[in-house]
């Protein structure tokens, strides 16, 4: 009996998932053994054989983006039919929604959504790419002909797009080989005067840059999945939100003598090395207490406040940029919110974060440190649904009264405050980062 594998759901956050590597496509199987390596927007994964066979097919190649529950291969043996698997058309494993989209002609497709033990699974309608209607049969030939079939106003029922809209424009269209394809879509610089292949088909070598000083100058290098998922949310976020930023100066005079206290009492036996960054993270936190609204998300019409600081930190790692989250932030001390940053960061550097704490949705509130880096000011991108981002800046020695008019130079921290302007006024941002400040300052704890 054929054994299907699926994509699995890692998180309640998770929808879907990019196969990163396929270890086993037609091969004999053992139970155990590693059939492909997968990647959620931060995090990777390895699928193991449930069962002993031969790999029947794999219906996902690397680097495509598969749902999660969505059946990525069949094992079983020799000759027995996939068939009733394919995604689109299968007979799903238990927990898993099957969409039916096999279709022989291009009449319009319609909702035929089976659900099985997850009914809490969303789909988008049948044929539907980018809110755009396209048939299969026209979707295969876009993708076979190199066409962006979202631009296409399409003449089927209901406008949807069809395979004679495709043919339409593949036979004005200049041909492309596959090369001279992947590179143009790679570098929209990248043009050609004329082919000199067959039939005067574009090849690879054909393509120039605009600029001819720089068009050898380079060289062209795929971006990683996870650099691909980081790009998108980055540019949602500044494309669906009114984003403005404000910098404060605050007085790192107290901060720096309570870390040659923590310096000396580690040196002592004390087990918690505080950082600057925890102590400026813990001062942080008491700021949203007093200021509830910048701990938030906005939902267009309406605001989720949250009454505890589910507290974000964004950490550098080799894979890129990730936000776990801290649950409860402001029932912990300091000290016990030191030793939740060290875990979940060496949780990120490894690569076995929980999906679920990487979530925007999942933190009320982020604070990203570039302090260590030397960067003097720079603008955070806010996490949306959240209202809000604090960027922490280096010190910088400003001049200042110390007293009786004499003036000295004062190590000054620079905060730079992202919000959402749709959330929150100007006066609130600068009060709230004004507090920040003022929590810094005065900051308290005992060793």
């Amino acid at each position: 009996m054929a054994t299907v594998i699926i994509m699995p759901k890692q998180g309640q956050s998770v929808e879907s998932c990019i196969i990163t590597e396929m270890k086993k496509k037609d091969d004999k199987v053992s139970k155990g053994d590693i059939l492909f390596a997968y990647e959620t927007d931060k995090a990777s994964f390895e699928e193991e054989s449930p069962v002993e066979g031969v790999v029947l097919e794999s219906f996902f190649n690397e680097g495509d983006e598969v749902p999660v529950l969505t059946n990525v291969m069949v094992i079983g043996a020799e000759g027995e039919s996939v068939d009733e698997f394919r995604p689109g058309g299968e007979t799903a494993a238990p927990g898993v929604v099957a969409l039916n989209v096999e279709k022989t002609n291009d009449e319009p497709l319609k909702n035929e959504v089976q659900s099985t033990v997850n009914t809490e699974a969303k789909v988008s309608p049948l044929g539907e790419v980018g809110g755009v209607f396209i048939s299969p049969r026209a979707r295969k030939l876009a993708d076979e002909k190199g066409i962006n079939a979202l631009t296409l106003a399409g003449t089927g029922p209901g406008g949807r797009v069809i395979e004679r809209d495709i043919q339409a424009v593949a036979e004005t269209a200049t041909k492309l080989t596959p090369l001279a394809r992947k590179m143009a879509g790679e570098d929209s610089t990248l043009k050609a005067q004329s082919g000199s292949g067959l039939a005067q088909t574009v090849k690879g070598a054909d393509l120039t840059s605009k600029n001819p000083v720089y068009s050898n100058d380079f060289e062209m290098k795929p971006i990683s999945n996870m650099r691909k998922l980081i790009a998108k949310a980055m540019h949602a976020s500044l494309q669906n939100s009114a984003q403005l930023t404000h910098h404060l100066g605050a007085d790192a005079r107290r901060i720096n003598e309570l870390r040659k206290k923590v310096k000396k009492a580690v040196d002592a036996g004390y087990p918690n090395n505080i950082t600057l960054n925890d102590m400026i993270c813990f001062a942080t936190i008491k700021a949203l207490k007093k200021f509830p609204q910048v701990n938030s998300h906005f939902m267009g019409d309406s605001m989720k406040n949250f009454s505890k600081v589910h507290f974000g930190l964004a950490v550098d790692t080799d894979r890129g940029l990730m936000v776990p989250v801290i649950k409860n932030a402001d029932d912990l001390t300091i000290q016990g919110l030191s030793n939740q940053f060290k875990e979940i960061a060496a949780a990120c550097r490894k690569g076995n974060i929980d999906p679920d704490l990487l979530s925007p949705e999942a933190a009320s509130f982020t604070v990203s440190n570039l302090g260590n880096y030397g960067v003097e000011i720079f603008t955070p991108v806010i996490n949306l649904p959240q209202v809000a981002i604090l960027g922490v800046n280096t010190m910088i020695l400003r001049p200042k009264e110390i007293g009786d008019g004499v003036f000295g130079f004062v190590p000054y921290l620079g905060l730079s405050l992202t919000y959402d302007h749709r959330a929150l006024d100007g006066g609130e941002a600068t009060r709230f980062v004004k507090q920040v400040a003022i929590e810094i300052e005065n900051l308290e704890f005992e060793l």
